[in-house]
């Protein structure tokens, strides 16, 4: 559960510090994307490598050599002074948060046989995660009001301090008795294929079809392509490409991959609304965000129970529409919303995120050997970090589209289009009458653009809501 826990305390509190970075980096709009999606980019990438590994090496040791080395990246993030070096080691975090996630989730389907007990597990693995997302905030928060932005990174490094030498004593340690040899290539292949394709998806979304984009979606679907047809010839495959072949399997990654591109560029851009919208300091940001987590974090482990009173389809259709509700009512988002309206709406979306997260991984996990656990973990959680990356890429780039939309006061610089950091930073620099029209314009703009980005995940959400009760149609 530290584990868990220390990953999502580290997503939240990068938000949270995104102001503080631009105003003291002065990154552009497009390095400011790539500290926010480069970690998802490079976990996605290697999720099926390194859940592979963990069924061969053991799963304990992976879990503990990746812990060791997030706390390390994560001191290198705090004190990184160019937002060049800061895009590096996220990009070194991305690669040992790989190690993490399929290696936690590997090890519950192992230590828990008992279906009963596995979804109990699984719920409160999600609700620790749930519970970081709210930590994260507050701590994140206070340490924001009083130290440096890269304070809230040093979080991370107690945390493992405690993770290592505890779960070195306490864990049991599982892999797969016959695994067969590792093969490079397929690493490779699986590497290059989903950076690639992410990558082409990000700059179409950013700057339109360029001949850069172009090259990296041939150069990622290709390799993508390689990668399955050699899993499907080896003896012993990196990952069983023949799950997919379960409609159940395959329904529930499609799902759980659109549902989080649509919540999670929204996600990302709610804490500069409320710091740079809202006025919110970020002590009262990340409060402003509890609804949500609280939420997340009961029904979680209430998902469990209320599979059984009703059904599997039931409750992950209803989960995943319960979200997309909850974004639609966004989509009334305005610089001068009252917080009730928000609050209400982030409480709904947490209990849908709950209840659809927990139940899905539960689905995954249930549908294969424990010998595969980890190969699967990974591929439920490459369909997660996927989907972040391409929220924060699409759902942030049209925000970001519609911010540069904004009439710019005459006599402003044009670089207030960057981003609304920088729009702010401007302002106060300004005589009183021009600031306060940029401001108008520039909180007006990006507003506008959340409201849009809202709508676009409301749809998203509910086709996958509606494409989950259609797939369970025929299950128990």
């Amino acid at each position: 559960m530290l584990a868990v826990l220390l990953i999502a305390v580290d997503a939240t509190v990068l938000s949270l510090a995104t102001p503080f970075i631009s105003r003291d980096l002065a990154p552009t709009g497009t390095q400011l994307l790539w500290i926010g999606d480069v970690y998802s980019f490079v976990l996605a990438g290697l999720l099926v490598t390194m859940g592979s590994l963990g069924d061969r090496i053991g799963r304990k040791r992976l879990l503990l050599i990746g812990a060791t080395g997030f706390g390390a990246a994560s001191a290198l993030i705090a004190y990184a002074p160019t937002a060049e070096v800061l895009i590096a080691a996220r990009a070194l975090l991305g690669v040992a948060g790989a190690t993490l996630m399929p290696s936690t989730l590997a090890l519950i389907r192992n230590i828990f046989t008992d279906p009963r007990e596995r979804s109990t597990a699984i719920g409160i693995w999600a609700a620790s995660a749930s519970a970081g997302a709210a930590f994260g905030p507050l701590v994140g928060g206070f340490l924001l009001e009083h130290f440096w932005w890269g304070s809230v990174f040093l979080i991370n490094v107690p945390v493992m301090a405690v993770l290592v030498p505890v779960g070195h004593r306490l864990l049991p340690e599982s892999r797969d008795p016959a695994p067969g040899p590792w093969d490079p290539a397929s690493v490779l292949l699986s590497l290059t294929g989903m950076i690639g394709t992410v990558y082409a998806i990000k700059e179409v979304a950013a700057h339109g079809p360029r001949p850069a984009a172009a090259v990296a979606a041939v150069l990622g679907l290709g390799a993508l392509t390689l990668f399955a047809r050699r899993q499907l010839r080896l003896p012993h495959p990196l990952i069983d490409v023949r799950l997919f072949r379960h409609k159940i399997f395959a329904g529930v990654i499609g799902a759980n991959l659109v549902s989080v591109l649509g919540l999670a560029g929204l996600v990302y851009f709610l804490s500069q609304y409320f710091q740079l919208v809202a006025g919110y300091s970020p002590l009262r940001a990340g409060l402003a965000e509890l609804p949500a987590t609280v939420a997340a974090t009961v029904s979680g482990v209430l998902a469990g129970a209320l599979v059984r009173r009703t059904s599997m389809r039931a409750a992950l259709a209803g989960g995943i529409g319960l979200t997309g509700l909850a974004m639609a009512v966004l989509t009334v988002l305005r610089p001068d919303t009252g917080y009730p309206l928000l609050g209400a709406a982030l409480f709904v979306l947490g209990a849908g995120v709950g209840i659809a997260f927990t139940l899905a991984s539960d689905v995954v996990l249930s549908s294969v050997p424990k010998e595969q656990a980890g190969a699967a973990s990974a591929v439920s959680e490459t369909a997660y970090e996927l989907g972040m990356a391409l929220g924060i890429a699409t759902i942030g780039s049209i925000v970001a589209g519609v911010y540069r939309t904004m009439t710019v006061p005459a006599g402003v610089p044009g670089g207030v289009r960057e981003s609304l950091a920088a729009a702010v930073d401007t302002a106060s620099g300004l005589p009183a009458g021009p600031a306060g029209e940029l401001l108008v314009a520039a909180r007006e703009s990006f507003t506008s653009g959340l409201a849009v980005a809202s709508g676009i995940g409301a749809v998203l959400l509910l086709a996958a809501a509606g494409a989950v009760w259609v797939v369970f149609r025929d299950h128990p």
